[in-house]
């Protein structure tokens, strides 16, 4: 059986055919950048999405000598599109998971007794209906990105979420059963507007708009399916998606964790994935920057050519000299959660070059990487037995090796860089019975390499560096979500 997946990210919208063998081929790759018209906002325009979704799909389809059996769709969590039901019109532009102009409406509501986070759903949709329809008057239709593609593959005969991407839009029940009434009332968002909610595998109904209308059969989350994707089924494993920045995410089983918001070492329970109408509960952790500070490195310090070449100028050193680098640019989530922390580089002496400060920036983030995994570890009660990764950062060999030394333990690489497709496909064959269950996919998972620690990075050194970059701006680090 094949199987047409959209995944539809931050920045681009691919589409590609899955294998029952779990290879992936055919691949239509379509930019798609946000916009930012101020600090701080992240737009972007919801008809243009649906439109490079179809060509992308389209494209996809036209190529491959055969057909489909389902659709499987992952996406870009949190992020908001409000459109009229009847003409399937967006009311304004949708509003992205990073942006951050609701942060007052935040700290105000926190006065009330609601914690939302700016980067969820619910103060975006406040947002939205406040500039479009203050009166709450008009018959509109809410959704996260997987909503918004599967209306328009549905040609609007579906408005339907699942209980991944529900789980980030901070307005469902802490036990995921359904709508949160009192988040509804407190912000005056209509129930009438919010998408039905349906299992992240299993028929939905037919994507109409595309040749042969192949059934969509699965909904999910992108970082719920990179974990998918990379085989974490069950307690034991976990991944760490190293992007522009780093999500670690791994499963407990169908008990909700105990803390409602959050865990004592900084991280958040999530529904991994809801199945016959089942969920699978996990943990979430997050590293605000990763690939961003070697970002920083090419573009802004302009030390290299690119993001490549990060690796082998690393190699040129055996240590870093003593130098440490917290990477904070944007604060620290996971476990510390403190936005007034900042970027800072230790241990520089004239002996300091270019290579040792391309290695600290690694080990850096490698360290963050452990710092999420001893936060996991910490509010699961449980022992992550081996990494599993993916993203742009898997491919870089010396940092992946700083990964296995500062965590200590064995560190695997994905087959293919973004496992989100692995996931989302994987799910939508679990609905039409390419797999028969969940733990068929354990013998799908082969890693690209495998790494063993071989040696230690001083996490001793690290803590006090980190506790040197924390409360640079004294303002932003009393900002709790």
């Amino acid at each position: 059986m094949s199987l047409l997946v959209l995944d539809i990210g931050t920045s681009s919208v691919r589409a590609a055919i899955m294998e029952a063998d779990g290879s992936v081929h055919g691949e239509q790759l379509r930019s798609l950048l946000p916009d930012s018209p101020e600090p701080g906002m992240v737009e972007f325009d919801a008809r243009l999405l649906a439109e490079t979704v179809l060509d992308a799909a389209t494209f996809a389809l036209s190529e491959y000598e055969g057909t489909v059996e389902a659709v499987g769709i992952t996406n870009q969590r949190a992020s908001t599109v409000i459109w009229d039901r009847a003409t399937s019109e967006p009311i304004g532009p949708a509003i992205g998971w990073q942006d951050l102009r609701t942060i007052g409406t935040c700290l105000m509501q926190q006065a009330n007794g609601f914690r939302f986070a700016p980067n969820v759903s619910a103060t975006k949709i406040a947002y939205l209906l406040d500039t479009y329809d203050p009166d709450r008057t008009r018959d509109l239709c809410f959704g996260t990105v997987d909503t918004w593609v599967t209306w328009i593959l549905t040609e609007g005969a579906l408005h339907v979420t699942d209980a991944s991407n529900a789980a980030t839009s901070g307005i469902l029940r802490g036990d995921g059963s359904g709508w949160w009434t009192g988040a509804l009332d407190a912000l005056n968002i209509p129930a009438a507007m919010l998408p039905a909610l349906v299992d992240s595998s299993g028929i939905i109904g037919p994507a109409t708009a595309l040749a042969g209308a192949p059934p969509i059969a699965a909904l999910v989350g992108d970082q719920q399916a990179s974990l998918l994707g990379q085989a974490c089924v069950r307690p034991g494993p976990a991944k760490i998606t190293f992007g522009t920045g780093g999500m670690l995410d791994t499963v407990l089983g169908p008990d909700r964790p105990r803390f409602e918001t959050r865990g004592d070492g900084g991280t958040f329970p999530i529904i991994a994935w809801r199945i016959g109408g089942q969920d699978t509960w996990g943990l979430e952790a997050i590293m605000l920057a990763a690939g961003t500070n070697v970002e920083w490195l090419r573009d802004d310090l302009g030390i290299l050519a690119s993001s490549d070449e990060s690796d082998a100028v690393a190699r040129q050193c055996t240590d870093s000299g003593g130098v440490v680098f917290v990477p904070a640019m944007l604060g620290l989530g996971t476990p510390q959660w403190d936005f007034g922390a900042r970027g800072t580089v230790l241990g520089l002496t004239r002996g300091t070059g270019r290579p040792e400060l391309v290695r600290a920036v690694l080990e850096g983030v490698a360290h963050r990487g452990a710092d999420l995994v001893e936060s996991a570890e910490t509010d699961s009660g449980r022992t992550i037995e081996v990494l599993r990764i993916d993203g742009g950062m898997s491919r870089n060999e010396t940092f992946v090796q700083a990964l296995a030394d500062a965590t200590q333990k064995p560190v695997e690489v994905s087959p293919v860089k973004e496992a989100t497709t692995l996931g989302a496909g994987f799910l939508a064959g679990l609905a039409v019975g390419t797999w028969p269950d969940l733990d068929a996919l354990d013998g799908t998972w082969d890693p690209l390499t495998r790494y063993e620690p071989a040696g230690d990075l001083d996490r001793d050194r690290w803590r006090n560096a980190v506790d040197r970059a924390r409360r640079w701006i004294p303002e932003l680090s009393t900002v709790d979500f």
